[in-house]
């Protein structure tokens, strides 16, 4: 074996080995430990008062959340068919474009933290897409399983109670 790929191969295996050690960590630590790392969207819905249940990102609605240690997150939910914009610009969209923009994306970004119970994430917001979030605390339930993260509002910005699936990337 040429050292080259000795030495290409060990940098793969060591590598494997500490990403899957911190996954492990971030997998057995306290519920803060856990929550830190990269998510991705999996499924986003409403379920209404009547029980109508609606999707504000779609089916197949894209989405990022990521949380630190230190108590940062952003969170970033985006409807994948929304429209080019004809002017490519995005400061002279048509009425349509920008209607289509502010119902497919909502992101936000602030600190976070959890309650004694760990049954509940205390969000303090920012700044939001959707400025009636700017400066508000919010409180959501969240259920964790491997890698698999429920984060539930009951005052979903849509309506209804809105419930966000999340799953770890890393």
């Amino acid at each position: 074996m040429h050292s080259k790929t000795v030495l290409v191969t060990t940098m793969a295996l060591l590598g494997g080995i500490c990403f899957g050690a911190a996954l492990a960590t971030a997998q057995s630590g306290s519920l803060r430990q856990q929550l830190v790392g990269t998510w991705t969207n999996v499924s986003t819905y409403n379920l209404m008062p009547d029980g109508k249940r609606i999707e504000p990102q779609g089916p197949n609605g894209k989405g990022t959340l990521m949380m630190d240690a230190a108590g940062h997150f952003a969170w970033i939910l985006i409807k994948p068919d929304i429209p080019k914009f004809a002017s490519n610009n995005r400061q002279t969209g048509t009425d349509a474009e920008n209607r289509a923009v502010v119902q497919g994306a909502l992101a936000y970004y602030g600190t976070y933290d959890l309650d004694a119970s760990g049954k509940s994430l205390l969000m303090r917001i920012e700044y939001s897409s959707f400025a009636n979030f700017n400066g508000q605390q919010q409180r959501r339930e969240i259920k964790l399983e491997n890698d698999e993260l429920t984060v539930i509002n009951s005052t979903g910005a849509s309506g209804g109670t809105a419930y966000v699936i999340w799953k770890r990337v890393k």
